[in-house]
């Protein structure tokens, strides 16, 4: 059997100059990186903006989510790009919009973000690794930032910054558990002024946050002179703007807020843009990258990270109150192996058949059925089939979907590529005309900080209660003080469990959510809660996927996935 990397260096890609006139964009409105690779020009970026701009030009915008990850795994990028190529099989015109991937991932356990199999966009080792550089260039900007906040301090710090209040992290694109606490500005005078820091995986960082939500240059340097950095020492929030050094790191940044075009293995054009992780970030693409997709198709295939709790609920909450966008569908995937994860099974016994297992297992699909209707979106669930998957199995899943009043369609994306997602494409389509959809987001803007977590904890992630730290609740004041009440707010918190603990599978209910911290990103314009013992630092396992990667004397890279 062919590997993911296999299969993708065995496709001849096409020219994307003649993958975007699929589209209508001629060739004067891409910057070219190489054959395979383009950026949108700034002027076709602001025409596709202004079409998108009237609902009535945009296409339908269909969301894929999923079940709550285990190790047995989901599909969820794999699923999107099948349903992009099924929709187009079908005589759809559709086009996907996706996250690019983070190296973290890509050398540590998770992998990279480009499906798999006979769903993948290309060129895959391209996207998984540099890319185009955008995450190269945000995490650049963003230790500029840190550089010239520390740089203040040891000339004059003419704003009187207190440093032990500095709340900006310096990052970088890995997962360095070593990282997570330093110490800065250590060996004498010359050195500058000692403190403690720390660095975020560029993913998280707020850099990152407003790259995927601005939509202009202009829009950039106004949310990066928002940024808050720290406090004076008479407890002045202090913003980056005062260091009077925003066109600096816009400029460092002004290829990065671009879309990037790539292209499926069936030959269908792909934005691919943005990498926020949605277990400690926002967790979708940028917003310029779905606007060009809406108004280059009739049907946007893109997705959330993680599972419905984490990714869907900020795509919901924060994208589309920033973007102005409604989803029309959203597909949830499952596996059978998942669901019987959730259900108890172990992962060791996941190819022995029972019924049993998925039955208690479908309990977290359940729950993720429920959370999206709360939305007022329809939903569609894609059974990602796997080969040790019984009839008996499918057909339960299908009749327990049944009667929770959604369709379940099963989905061969991997194996058969938009062949094997022909059926979903057509239930999805129908699905996003029907005009079921009636948006509504979970709270109201008007609601206090506080209240918007616990509407969350409670209707999300079906906590009891949630338990704030003073120091929590000290500082959720401060921030409504400051002006930013009705900020939408990102929960942080694990991505294995539906609660903060990621031993708790299936559905936890009844539990208090204990939130450890909060954190404003008032240029992203957000406010982080931390829950649990997340880390916007990930840290390496024990057998990386590094040992796997090798490269040629030809460039040929294998063992990425």
């Amino acid at each position: 059997m062919l590997s993911d990397i296999e299969i993708a260096q065995a496709n001849v890609l096409e020219p994307i100059v003649d993958v975007a006139s699929k589209i209508g964009l001629e060739s004067d409105t891409l910057d070219l990186y190489g054959k395979f690779k383009a950026k949108i020009t700034f002027p076709a970026l602001r025409a596709l903006q202004k079409k998108a701009a009237d609902p009535a030009k945009r296409g339908k915008l269909i969301l894929t989510t999923a079940v709550t990850p285990t190790p047995a795994g989901e599909g969820k990028s794999t699923v999107s790009i099948g349903l992009g190529d099924g929709l187009n099989r079908i005589g759809k015109k559709a086009v996907i919009a996706l996250r690019e991937p983070s190296l973290g991932p890509c050398f540590g356990i998770k992998g990279g973000a480009c499906g798999g199999g006979r769903a993948q966009i290309v060129p895959m080792e391209d996207i998984n690794l540099h890319f185009t550089g955008d995450i190269h260039a945000i995490t650049a900007a963003n230790n500029l930032i840190s550089a010239l906040i520390d740089n203040h301090i040891h000339q004059t710090n003419a704003l009187r910054i207190d440093a032990r209040t500095i709340s900006w992290k310096r990052a970088v694109d890995l997962n360095d558990r070593a990282l997570r606490n330093v110490l800065v500005g250590l060996g004498g005078k010359a050195d500058g002024i000692p403190r403690e820091d720390g660095f975020l995986i560029s993913v998280a960082s707020e850099l990152m946050a407003i790259v995927c939500l601005s939509t202009s240059i202009s829009d950039l340097k106004r949310r990066i002179d928002a940024i808050t950095i720290g406090e004076s020492f008479d407890h002045r929030p202090v913003k980056f703007g005062e260091l009077k050094c925003t066109g600096a790191v816009a400029a460092l940044l002004k290829d990065a807020i671009r879309p990037n075009l790539v292209q499926t293995l069936e030959k269908n054009p792909v934005f691919v843009h943005g990498g926020p992780f949605a277990n400690i970030a926002q967790g979708t693409n940028s917003v310029n990258a779905t606007m060009c997709a809406l108004a280059s198709a009739d049907y946007v295939v893109t997705e959330a990270g993680f599972a419905a709790d984490l990714g869907a609920e900020k795509f919901m909450d924060i994208k589309c109150r920033v973007a102005g966008i409604t989803p029309d569908c959203v597909v949830i995937v499952a596996t059978i192996r998942a669901l019987k994860m959730h259900g108890g099974m172990a992962k060791a016994d996941l190819s022995a058949p029972s019924v049993g297992a998925l039955q208690a297992g479908f309990e977290n699909l359940s729950v993720h059925i429920e959370n999206i209707a709360k939305f007022g979106v329809p939903s569609v669930v894609a059974i990602n089939r796997f080969i040790t998957d019984t009839d008996e199995e499918i057909a339960l899943l299908e009749k327990l979907c049944a009667a929770k009043g959604v369709r379940a369609v099963l989905c061969e994306g991997w194996a058969k590529g938009g062949e094997g997602m022909e059926e979903l494409a057509n239930v999805v389509a129908k699905t996003a005309d029907s005009g079921e959809a009636h948006f509504r987001y979970l709270y109201e803007s008007s609601a206090g900080l506080s209240d918007k977590i616990r509407t969350i904890a409670r209707q999300i992630y079906r906590a009891k209660d949630v338990e704030f730290a003073p120091a929590v609740l000290k500082k959720l004041r401060a921030i409504e003080e400051q002006g930013f009440k009705e900020l939408p707010v990102c929960i942080a918190k694990t991505q294995n469990s539906l609660s903060h603990d990621p031993a708790l599978m299936g559905a936890p209910s009844d539990y208090t959510f204990p939130v450890r911290d909060v954190r404003l990103y008032s240029g992203a314009g957000f406010v982080v809660a931390l829950a649990g013992d997340i880390m916007t630092m990930p840290g390496l396992p024990r057998i990386p996927a590094a040992q796997n990667i090798d490269v040629d004397d030809d460039g040929k890279i294998t063992g990425l996935f």
